[in-house]
């Protein structure tokens, strides 16, 4: 089993700053060779919040050649997949495999035929053809990714949360990190990770959507019966860092110790391996999935793109990018329900052209709270 070395990202160029915390750097390797296209390269760049700044940009292929990745979705029901985080009854992190499908058809997600055969679709190449079905994305070899990062991390004004999909950060093995996947309870379909927390984009690439190299805290903790060998595991090393350029590490602190103080983003000020004074980082939790919930600081303006034909970063992306999907969390909590039940109503009604009175109904609502609540359909 091939395990890829996760080494630092640039020398000097990568500091971490904030008020009143001294500059860190890391060590002199920089990410490994067999995920970069090119050399990592100063650029000059310009912030969200509009201030001119220097970015390291970072071109990297679709896969490190030395990542071996799988598995994601069975075949059978006799065979076992990868992982899914599960939020609707019975939410939790599974192990995919006959049990787990078999639960989801009690609840009415019914992933498999009469024979048990599952549903799978690549959607790279098609559309799924059952209401039902397990998302397997096959890679494009020729795609590849440019992911910028801060040199001198600024603080934003107040923390950005990170929702469905939004933008992490970039792992020290070149693999590019986004928060959580789309539920099934929004699109029907589930989209596989593997027993590492990655799975390969629409676009042809592959992408975390945890901390890999502690996900092995998270399955002990949560037991579940999984183990991810892909990636080398270590509670205490860095795993990344995020687009606002201060560092990811894992679970526990170089000494083995839990980490203490962590803010809502799980962050917070302290010493690190081989850097002088205390700095600002982030730590992995041990609950899936183990990333920041928030980035603190301030994220460099078109930090993530990408050759793909589509998926994200790709330039059919960009041109959604003015057009935002709806706060499920915040619809929710203005109409006093949970964000799950909205969005099965909306799934079992239409899903984004769903009757709302249907919809209002169906939660117990009213017809003009649930409209009011929504955003305005284009």
């Amino acid at each position: 089993m091939r395990t890829p070395a996760f080494h630092l990202l640039a020398a000097a160029a990568l500091s971490c700053t904030a008020p009143m915390m001294a500059h860190a750097h890391g060590d002199a390797d920089r990410l490994t060779g067999d995920a970069l296209v090119d050399t990592g390269t100063l650029v000059d760049c310009t912030l969200e919040n509009g201030d001119r700044a220097h970015c390291m940009s970072y071109t990297v292929q679709y896969l490190p050649e030395t990542l071996d990745i799988g598995p994601f979705c069975p075949a059978t029901l006799e065979e076992v997949g990868g992982i899914w985080s599960w939020d609707g009854d019975n939410a939790g992190l599974y192990r995919i495999d006959g049990l787990y499908l078999k639960m989801l058809a009690e609840l009415g997600y019914v992933f498999y035929d009469d024979e048990g055969v599952v549903n799978v679709f690549d959607i790279r190449i098609e559309g799924p053809d059952a209401t039902h079905e397990c998302i397997a994305g096959s890679a494009d070899t020729s795609v590849e990714m440019t992911m910028l990062i801060p040199t001198d991390p600024v603080m934003a004004t107040a923390p950005t949360p990170l929702g469905t999909v939004a933008k992490v950060g970039i792992a020290l093995d070149g693999v590019p990190i986004f928060a959580d996947a789309p539920s099934v309870l929004e699109t029907g379909h589930m989209p596989a990770l593997d027993t590492c927390g990655g799975h390969v984009d629409p676009g042809g690439w592959y992408h975390w959507h945890a901390t890999a190299t502690d996900i092995n805290s998270v399955f002990a903790n949560q037991g579940v019966d999984a183990s991810c060998v892909n990636v080398g595991q270590d509670a205490t090393a860095q795993f990344a860092y995020a687009f606002d350029g201060f560092a990811i590490y894992g679970s526990r602190e170089a000494d083995g110790t839990t980490p203490t103080g962590l803010d809502a983003c799980g962050g917070h000020v302290g010493p690190v391996p081989g850097q002088p004074g205390e700095v600002y980082h982030y730590h992995a939790s041990d609950n899936f999935p183990n990333l920041p919930k928030c980035l603190v600081g301030v994220v460099a303006r078109n930090n993530f793109t990408t050759t793909a034909e589509k998926g994200i970063g790709s330039a059919r992306d960009q041109r959604r990018s003015g057009r935002p999907g709806p706060d499920f969390q915040a619809i929710a909590a203005e109409l006093g329900i949970e964000a799950t039940d909205l969005r099965r109503a909306l799934r079992l009604e239409g899903g984004p052209r769903a009757e709302l009175t249907r919809v209002a109904d169906r939660l117990g609502v009213s017809l003009d709270a649930l409209k009011a609540a929504m955003p305005r359909r284009r």
